[in-house]
């Protein structure tokens, strides 16, 4: 009898290589997964993929060796709204991590409560794969967790809202948007979507996130057809940036990157060390707040 049971994604690669350069302490993977096994945490019966047999150890054993020092990790829909994925992954991390959760449009004011004092700091909403809330039950939600500090992330496709900044600009709380928008090499750095996700992080209500480029590029690493969207955006909003590894890169057709490679990525996108200290370290910790706690 055949299987219905989505593929199991490839796994990382497990041996990063050391970055050309020393991160500063206080770097920050601020876009990470992190699994638990289907028994305690379940799989949810309507997940895209399974995701590859690597955990929370070997997720830790990643940074360590990179040598960055907190993260945040995202819960994916792989285990659904159920949040004790993450929330036990930051409690054994030592203040390590923080999280963003995936919430239902019904979710219980107590349970938000619970994921804030775990160290939650925002809820997900993927536009692309049409998963979990969308726009307006996220901007329902966003007045709910604004009492919490909470921002909103949001996976889309940029050049499908050309009106970005306007549509975000009056949202209950600030949002990030993952993976520089996703942009389409094709149509470049003045494409009217791309130029809106900058608009709107000039505003100051908005971030976005240096990582994945391989989700859009048309290239193996390093992605040369994505350079210009990052380098635009550190040249345009530096003090609105965040990065990160997207590990453990599920969902690749592409060869797996080396997570030092991406390391390595980011000092050819930021070249100017002031700037990238602040994208690895001073922004994250406004962002998600590490000294608020």
């Amino acid at each position: 009898m055949k299987s219905s049971e989505p593929p199991v994604c490839a796994g990382p690669d497990l041996k990063p290589r050391q970055p050309s350069f020393a991160l500063p302490p206080g770097a920050t993977d601020c876009h990470a997964h992190v699994f638990g096994r289907s028994d305690p945490y379940g799989y949810a019966a309507d997940r895209l993929y399974t995701p590859p047999p690597v955990f929370l150890d070997a997720y830790l054993a990643m940074l360590d060796a990179l040598g960055i020092a907190r993260a945040v990790v995202v819960q994916s829909g792989v285990h659904g709204t159920n949040n004790n994925v993450i929330v036990d992954a930051i409690a054994q991390s030592g203040g390590r991590l923080k999280g963003i959760a995936l919430i239902p449009e019904n979710v219980s004011d107590a349970e938000l409560d619970r994921l804030a004092a775990a160290g939650v700091r925002g809820f997900r909403a993927n536009l692309v794969a049409q998963t979990g809330v969308q726009f307006d039950a996220a901007k329902k939600l966003a007045q709910r967790v604004k009492r919490l500090g909470w921002h909103v992330q949001f996976l889309l496709d940029v050049e499908k809202f050309p009106d970005l900044d306007q549509v975000l600009a009056a949202f209950p709380v600030e949002v990030v948007i993952d993976h520089m928008g996703r942009p389409d090499p094709r149509r470049g750095v003045a494409a009217p979507g791309f130029q809106a996700l900058i608009r709107l992080l000039q505003s100051g209500r908005g971030w976005s996130k240096l990582s994945a480029p391989y989700r859009t590029s048309a290239q193996t690493y390093p992605y040369a057809d994505i350079a210009p969207f990052a380098h635009a955006l550190v040249a345009a909003v530096p003090d609105r940036l965040v990065w990160g590894t997207d590990w453990p890169h599920v969902m690749l057709d592409t060869p797996m990157p080396n997570d030092g490679d991406l390391c390595d990525q980011l000092a050819q996108w930021a070249p100017d060390v002031a700037v990238r200290n602040k994208i690895l370290v001073d922004n994250p910790a406004r962002l998600y707040g590490w000294f608020r706690d």
